[in-house]
């Protein structure tokens, strides 16, 4: 039984940080298997997060050089963690981060050069996840399914809770998964405004009211009425979410609380759809995860047929880490790691581009 022993590092939409995760991967007789040994989260510093959230209108110079940068960035924050935690590591496998994502164009990339971090970490890496599938005419998005499928198909549906909302489930013997809609992205924008780098728990969120005509509008924001696969991001928020709050005269504890509830009603309008079973076990990962608000208002609208399951915190902050490692193994033996049940791409893929640092074949 050989164990993979991978480095799986994820930059989300919602910029809290860089997530590593240390996982080892083996295949049993029942199916794959895994364990996070190791973590850590790099928190962004003001001016890191200033320059990835504003990447999307950087002109092609200064987004070619930031990819590059940000490249060695991730390189030496994967060797300091190496080194500091002592431990062997077959290879990295990388997300990277989200620029630019409109697959309706043909266009997905992730910052984070993968031969500049091979280099930086002296390690082979796998990166550059999305754009086979972009070209296959997917939508490059979400991944994280092809995990759900072959590590955590014990859960009737899984819900990942990052900047963006994200739900898969098997049905007819095919994975299917799609963005759901926004979650973290739009309540950090709201603290942000106001110093606060998140609301705790949901604590200021709690103590709101909903703004009925705000919360109309977001409900009726025409993404939602759209057929999967589909997938959203930043350009999606700053279009068409952003404006309705600029435009609302609401306080930021009464938005905090109608983005919550706006965000329940659609998740739980999204699995509902879907439910075919009496009683559901739904795994909620991603940040969100840890806003008891939150998943007490996603309950209350989900109601008494699905479950809202939360695992260990390990879980609920490195799972899409975890799946991004799982995907790179799924590389390294020429395996499917894409599916086209989910994104909706022409065919299944071995997705993934293998950098070897400079002098080693």
């Amino acid at each position: 039984m050989k164990i993979q022993k991978v480095l799986g590092m994820m930059s989300g939409t919602s910029l809290d940080g860089l997530d590593l995760a240390y996982c080892h991967f083996w295949e049993s007789e029942s199916g794959w298997e895994f364990k996070i040994e190791k973590t850590k989260e790099i928190g962004y510093s003001k001016d890191w997060r200033d320059r990835l959230k504003n990447a999307i209108r950087m002109s092609n110079e200064a987004h070619a050089e930031l990819d590059l940068v940000y490249g060695e960035w991730l390189g030496e924050q994967a060797r300091i963690f190496i080194e500091e935690s002592d431990i062997p590591v077959d290879f990295i496998a990388s997300h990277g981060h989200t620029s630019h994502h409109r697959p309706e164009d043909g266009v997905t990339f992730q910052l984070g050069n993968g031969q500049v971090l091979a280099d930086s970490s002296n390690l082979q890496v796998i990166c550059d996840f999305r754009s086979q599938d972009v070209k296959l005419g997917g939508q490059g998005a979400p991944l994280v399914p092809i995990g759900d499928s072959l590590l955590f198909n014990s859960y009737d549906f899984c819900l990942n809770l990052g900047g963006i909302s994200n739900v898969s489930f098997q049905r007819d013997g095919k994975r299917i998964a799609f963005d759901i809609g926004m979650a973290n992205m739009p309540l950090n924008y709201i603290t942000e405004q106001m110093g606060l780098a998140y609301d705790e728990d949901g604590q200021i969120a709690s103590k709101g009211k909903i703004d009925k005509d705000l919360l109309a509008k977001l409900n009726g924001l025409a993404y939602y009425d759209l057929p999967h696969p589909k997938s959203t991001g930043y350009e999606w928020f700053i279009a068409k979410v952003l404006p309705l709050l600029k435009a609302s005269k609401s306080s930021n504890q009464d938005l905090l609380h109608t983005l919550i509830h706006h965000n329940c009603i659609q998740i739980a309008k999204a699995i509902h759809r879907h439910v075919t079973n009496p009683k559901n076990k739904l795994l909620t990962t991603g940040g969100g995860a840890l806003n008891s608000f939150f998943i007490a208002v996603l309950q209350e609208h989900l109601g008494p047929t699905v479950e809202v399951v939360i695992p260990s915190k390990t879980l609920i902050a490195y799972k899409e880490a975890l799946v991004f490692a799982f995907m790179g193994v799924l590389r390294s033996q020429q395996k499917i790691n894409v599916l086209s049940s989910v994104t909706g791409a022409d065919s299944d893929s071995v997705s993934g581009a293998i950098f070897q640092p400079q002098g080693i074949n």
